[in-house]
């Protein structure tokens, strides 16, 4: 939907927009009302309820109400937001034409290098700090299982970016590999009696051949064509683990897998179990820190490995196929091999986040690998920025740990209804976020990174000529 002109202009300067219309404004923000009220219709105006054999419906026209009092306020927001703006672009600086141009750190690049050693000081001593705030092992368990829930999706997000963010590679199938890591585990640990240290690796080789096969019959597509043929190889994993149940169990999953332990030492209450060996009392929230512990080592891994091959000819090859792939192929790039290592590698981290789903979980069934968690891996990729790091760990941790945290707002059921669980409209909440990065940030939450390799003196990169923004 266009919006209407906000702006005026006087007579005496036709060109430079001077007054906020009003006017315009609110008339296409009750429009704007008027959508969500009708999309609020089949979706929250009612709530069914069941009562044995009965279904009730509820109405819940207070909560619609409030939806669309949101929406008509953000609306008028981003309109006098955008006039504000204007208004400004319009007027030049009176130094504009006389400022020296050169290539100064940016605002984030000078952050960030004090904001990445600070996250990643705080997500070392998570545990600890949760510990001393909620005062004890036993009362910290749900905050740290839900710090291993989002490294798990910031080591998948990390994974895919090398995929969709440096190589530039659409992937909507990328959970398969995920689905072929956890199954490797439980099937080698189950069947062969293999320890995790032993079956990590061999997961993720395995989930690496897949990428591999998955890389061959789409060297020739791109954009949309590739998009499809990955979301149809992640739902034949799925229908292959339901179906094939003499290997897989089909939809019942595999239950009993063996938990991971500490170097051969089980978290476990008997004589040689890990709190007997260090002489500490027993608690089942030693085998949750290790689990964090082991998902923050697998992801910084992922990290490392991804920045120290972009600054190798690979990583470069990613970036300039991502860019190009006619130029990158004039270059003499073999633009099939540079395909096939970063499906490789990007479903080779795919895997070792499996492999640990299956240990942390004990039960693995195909419904956990479906097309959503798909969507939700590439939106945390998007939503952070195509090819920053950093970005992908923000926003996964919006995506993952919001509606988590909303959940535990008391107010928020004073506001919407004593039954408001903010986690039933996570989907709704993550279109309005998708929406919301669309209109103010297309490139992402961090669309500027630094350059990949530096020849003599560092130097800003326009964000016309990359695709993910300022470097």
């Amino acid at each position: 939907m266009n919006a209407p002109s906000i702006t005026t202009s006087s007579a005496r300067s036709p060109a430079v927009p001077t007054r906020f219309d009003l006017a315009a404004a609110l008339k296409d923000s009750a429009k704007s009302a008027l959508i969500a009220f009708g999309l609020s219709i089949p979706i929250v105006a009612y709530r069914t309820d069941q009562s044995g054999a009965d279904l009730f419906l509820n109405p819940r026209w207070d909560m619609v109400a409030i939806f669309c009092a949101i929406v008509f306020g953000l609306r008028l927001a981003q309109h006098a937001f955008m006039a504000s703006r204007a208004a400004r672009e319009a007027v030049p600086s009176p130094t504009q034409a006389t400022e020296l141009v050169h290539a100064e750190p940016s605002a984030f690049q000078k952050a960030s290098r004090f904001g990445i050693p600070f996250f990643l000081g705080v997500a070392l001593a998570f545990p600890i700090l949760i510990y001393l705030i909620q005062g004890g092992l036993n009362e910290s368990r749900y905050w740290v299982d839900l710090g291993i829930l989002i490294l798990t999706y910031v080591m998948l997000g990390w994974g895919l970016n090398i995929v969709v963010g440096l190589a530039g590679l659409l992937d909507l199938g990328y959970v398969a590999f995920y689905a072929v890591g956890a199954y490797s585990y439980a099937l080698l640990s189950t069947t062969f009696g293999l320890s995790f240290w032993i079956c990590l690796p061999l997961a993720g080789i395995l989930a690496a051949f897949w990428g591999i096969v998955l890389g061959f019959p789409v060297l020739r597509l791109r954009g949309d064509y590739l998009a499809i043929v990955t979301l149809a190889f992640g739902e034949i994993i799925r229908l292959v683990l339901i179906n094939w149940v003499d290997l897989t169990n089909g939809g019942a999953g595999i239950s009993s897998i063996p938990r991971a332990t500490f170097f051969g030492i089980p978290f476990t209450a008997g004589e040689g179990g890990f709190a007997d060996t260090f002489g500490l009392e027993f608690n089942g929230m030693h085998r949750m820190i290790f689990l964090y512990y082991l998902i923050l080592a697998l992801a910084l891994l992922t990290n490392f490995v991804t920045m120290r091959l972009r600054k190798l000819p690979v990583g470069r090859a990613w970036e300039a196929l991502r860019e190009d792939e006619i130029a990158c192929r004039s270059l003499g790039i073999n633009t099939t091999n540079t395909k096939l290592t970063a499906f490789a590698i990007g479903a080779m981290f795919g895997g070792f986040a499996g492999s640990f789903f299956a240990v942390r979980q004990g039960f693995i069934s195909p419904e956990s690998f479906n097309f959503l968690e798909s969507a939700i891996i590439l939106a945390i990729v998007v939503m952070g920025g195509m090819g920053s790091q950093i970005g992908v760990a923000i926003a996964a941790i919006v995506l993952v740990g919001g509606p988590e945290v909303l959940r535990n707002l008391t107010f928020l059921q004073a506001v919407f209804g004593s039954g408001f669980d903010p986690n039933e409209y996570r989907l709704l909440l993550f279109g309005a976020g998708m929406v919301a990065m669309m209109v103010w940030r297309p490139r992402g939450l961090i669309s500027e990174r630094q350059p990949s390799v530096i020849l003599k003196e560092r130097k800003a990169i326009s964000g016309s000529l990359v695709k993910e923004g300022h470097g």
